[in-house]
């Protein structure tokens, strides 16, 4: 049953993004899982510049069903811009977040608001018996410790976009301006507590992953630098030890020229050592420039993105 904006129990907030063969599978699964759990409920759908007919298919459920919202971007601004859009205009006591692939079965929904239900503030899902490849899987794990170590939260998967989150935790994460948000990472810091469970996962049937080994790695450097202070002073720190093995190596040469003499041995030994100077200095000026390249684009204030329509 769709339910009115003013006391809504429940919103679905679903980014797509050429998602047209599976979109409205997607729908006629969610509202069949939505209906059988008897709690009022609206979809808002975030067509994030796709260009495939997925905006069409959405304006064509949307006029059907009287529980969808549509939102549509003038373009491709990323799946995160894309769940803070739909954030910033659900009405549901809990919101739950769902990918438009299938991968993530809707199905799943009753398993997180049952956990929700206990008087957890988020709850996340772990994709259990993962139909991706072996190194989509690696990269995978490598974020999920990374990002563990960062907000202090242990969790399984961070990547999974199925999860649920009180009204609180949204709010909070809505009053956060910052251009690169990471929606999982910030939940997990303003959350009192956190869960997270085994949920299905699907292979994927057609198309394939927006996130590319290469954007899994720019995900996991764009966590690094936006949500701590980690890899700079770990260069840092670098910088000191190295500076003091070479001043005992500046005290060995000395101390070596004396006792020995003059030596012309060496010498592609001191040019390996100067080169692993000359990289790390090159790595901490590129750190630097991440940063201050991130306050830059903070500091001129423009939008996350841009809805070209808004259909309700």
């Amino acid at each position: 049953m769709a339910g009115t904006r003013e006391r809504t129990q429940l919103s679905m907030v679903i980014p797509l993004y050429n998602e047209a063969i599976s979109v409205e599978k997607l729908h006629e699964r969610l509202i069949n899982t939505l209906e059988s759990m008897g709690k009022s409920y609206e979809v808002i759908y975030v067509d994030d510049g796709s260009s495939d007919g997925t905006t069409a298919l959405l304006r064509r459920l949307q006029l059907k069903d009287p529980s969808v919202r549509v939102i549509v971007f003038n373009r491709n601004y990323g799946q995160h811009a894309a769940v803070v859009a739909g954030f910033e205009r659900a009405t549901g006591e809990v919101i739950v977040t769902l990918d438009g692939d299938l991968q993530n079965p809707p199905e799943e929904i009753p398993k997180l608001l049952a956990k929700i239900k206990e008087g957890y503030d988020v709850v996340g899902g772990w994709r259990e018996g993962r139909q991706d490849s072996l190194i989509r899987r690696g990269l995978s794990y490598m974020i999920n410790q990374v990002t563990s170590m960062i907000v202090g939260v242990k969790m399984k998967d961070y990547g999974c976009m199925l999860r649920a989150y009180r009204r609180e935790v949204v709010e909070r994460i809505c009053q956060c301006q910052e251009i690169s948000s990471f929606i999982p990472v910030l939940a997990n810091s303003f959350a009192g507590s956190v869960a997270e469970i085994a949920v299905a996962h699907s292979p994927r049937r057609s198309g394939r992953s927006k996130y590319t080994p290469f954007r899994l790695l720019r995900l996991n450097f764009d966590l690094l630098t936006g949500f701590s202070l980690l890899p700079i002073q770990v260069v840092g720190f670098a910088g000191i030890v190295i500076s003091f093995l070479g001043l005992g190596f500046a005290l060995f040469l000395g101390v070596r020229r004396l006792l020995v003499g003059p030596e012309v041995e060496g010498v592609f030994t001191l040019f390996a050592i100067l080169f692993f100077f000359v990289g790390l200095q090159i790595l901490a000026l590129g750190l630097i420039g991440e940063y201050i390249g991130r306050i830059y684009m903070e500091v001129r204030r423009r939008p996350r993105y841009v809805v070209k329509e808004i259909w309700e």
